[in-house]
């Protein structure tokens, strides 16, 4: 939300300049006019002919940062043009700057046919908003009529329809969605399995197991930072799914239970958890540089044996600190640990689990697009068969073989002969391993954890509530958008002081009761209602 109310300085500030800037684009219903909603949408036959070419805005993906400098010199985004018979013209924003170039395109009224931005996570008031303002189209009468592939999608699974459109009805951009629940599941607690069979100790199951291994990783393995995990950009947010923090019954967010929307931070729950956290810090069972622990630290720390516990992904983290810790201890092993529980035999009550559809990687048509239809159809490429295949794996032949029914990475991908590590190659060839419009397959997922470890991850990490507690992709309307992102920046912004000052024990623990009366004074009632509107209005979809 703190991104949120950044971005929405600056819209506000542009106000009425922004709103006439894409004059000579078309319309929602200008572009869809002869649409007929409920009828059958036109099939496509790829490639399409045509002269035209359209303007493409979005993000080189992050794995190949240093690799590729443009669009144009990836593999996947020239097949992509030859298989649809489109030709496109990228623009890719600076890595790291992407919301500041979405807001600096918006003011020169230069808008490209098709946008690659998260609408509902990083632009204020959402999409309808977007839509309202004069950005983007209104897709539903365009879809109707051109993307029988997504149509047919979306009929067939009516849960993921509800997500991908506004509480109004409106369908705004191409979905990201992944396909099966073992996609949702990649993040949780990871330890050294050697450590603990050295040690004869089991895989931590309950709090005290995990403070009695912390102090053990200290005194008999050395560990100098027995527990360490990225802190940065947020303070201590146990990168991304506070892990810890669902022990104690509650969220680092808001999430829902008993049919009442709850801010975690503001639950006695949280008290218990930076008591914890407190403890454990002066003790010197968590790194004692945790305040500023960068993804570099804590590499350093696995890789030299500074720590042995962790919060990762199953790619990202068993996958990239295995090699790592295995180059200084040979017998090193890392494995997940379930989500901690008070009590033994408990199931976590929260988890990481995202959602079906991710708001990442969505593609919208602009109001400037000169041909919406022909966008509407490219994109609706990805949801076909042939497309489905292409998304995930690349070209047959040359990124992936069908063995046995199986489409099966070859060694371009997972045995790179310029040592690219899978991720990066398959985002050459496939956008499987990041997000964009299309479905993602389960398969992919089975290849790139090459590892067992890997694969047991994601089980040992999903046996969470989490589904039953977390909320869905609810947004705020328009007019409450920018009070609540108001109220959130700053409320965000003192549970992450609150956090730290507590943790690192510049403030005593009863200090937590101060901070929630502060939470009160800045308007939490207020954003908990607009969160439990938003939630009504989403079931009610």
């Amino acid at each position: 939300m703190r991104k949120i109310a950044a971005a929405g300085l600056i819209i506000a500030m542009l106000g009425s300049v922004l709103a006439g800037c894409s004059s000579g684009g078309k319309s929602g219903e200008d572009a869809a006019k002869g649409a007929s909603p409920g009828g059958a949408a036109e099939s496509a036959t790829y490639p399409l002919k045509t002269d035209e070419k359209l303007s493409y805005w979005g993000e080189i993906n992050g794995n190949l940062v240093g690799i590729k400098a443009t669009h144009d010199e990836i593999p996947f985004f020239q097949k992509w043009q030859e298989k649809t018979g489109i030709p496109l013209e990228f623009t890719a924003p600076p890595t790291g700057q992407v919301k500041e170039a979405f807001n600096v395109m918006l003011a020169s009224g230069d808008l490209p046919d098709m946008i690659e931005y998260n609408f509902i996570g990083d632009f204020p008031g959402g999409p309808e908003k977007a839509i309202k303002d004069g950005y983007i189209l209104k897709l539903n009468d365009l879809i109707d009529k051109y993307a029988p592939n997504l149509k047919k999608y979306l009929q067939e699974h009516p849960d993921i329809d509800k997500m991908v459109k506004t509480d109004s009805g409106s369908y705004y951009a191409f979905p990201f969605i992944r396909g099966d629940e073992y996609l949702r599941v990649f993040q949780g607690p990871i330890i050294r399995k050697d450590w603990l069979d050295e040690l004869g100790l089991p895989v931590p199951e309950t709090i005290d197991e995990w403070t009695a291994t912390l102090r053990a990783f200290k005194e008999k393995k050395g560990a100098a930072a027995p527990f360490s995990v990225v802190s940065k950009p947020r303070f201590f947010n146990e990168s991304g799914n506070g892990a810890f923090i669902g022990a104690f019954g509650v969220n680092r967010g808001f999430y829902q239970e008993d049919g009442k929307v709850k801010f975690g931070p503001a639950e006695p729950g949280f008290k218990e958890y930076l008591k914890l956290f407190h403890d454990w810090y002066k003790e010197g069972l968590i790194d004692k540089n945790i305040a500023t622990a960068d993804t570099k630290a804590v590499d350093g720390n696995m890789a030299s044996g500074a720590t042995g516990a962790t919060i990762g992904n199953a790619g990202g983290g068993i996958g990239k600190w295995q090699p790592l810790v295995e180059a200084n201890d040979p017998k090193a092993v890392l494995v997940a640990a379930p989500y901690p529980v008070l009590n033994k035999g408990d199931k976590p009550k929260f988890g990481q689990l995202n959602q079906a559809y991710a708001s990442e990687g969505t593609v919208a048509v602009t109001t400037a697009a000169k041909d919406p239809a022909l966008a509407v159809r490219m994109l609706d490429y990805g949801y076909s068969e042939e497309g489905h295949m292409f998304f995930n794996f690349g070209e047959e032949g040359v990124s992936y073989n069908m063995e046995n029914g199986y489409p099966k990475f070859t060694d371009l991908l997972m045995k790179n002969p310029d040592k690219l590590a899978p991720a990066q190659a398959i985002s050459l060839y496939a956008r499987s391993s990041y997000n964009g419009p299309f479905v993602q397959d389960k398969r992919y997922a089975e290849q790139f954890f090459a590892l067992q470890t890997q694969r047991d991850a994601v089980e040992v990490w999903k046996n969470t509530d989490a589904a039953k507690y977390n909320l869905p992709s609810i947004t705020p309307t328009p007019d409450e958008s920018s009070e609540y992102a108001t109220i959130m920046n700053d409320i965000n912004t003192l549970v992450d002081e609150m956090t730290i000052k507590i943790i690192l024990g510049s403030e005593p623990v009863d200090q937590y009761d101060s901070y929630v009366a502060k939470m009160k004074s800045l308007g939490l009632d207020r954003a908990i209602e607009i969160q439990t509107a938003a939630l009504q209005r989403y079931n009610s979809r």
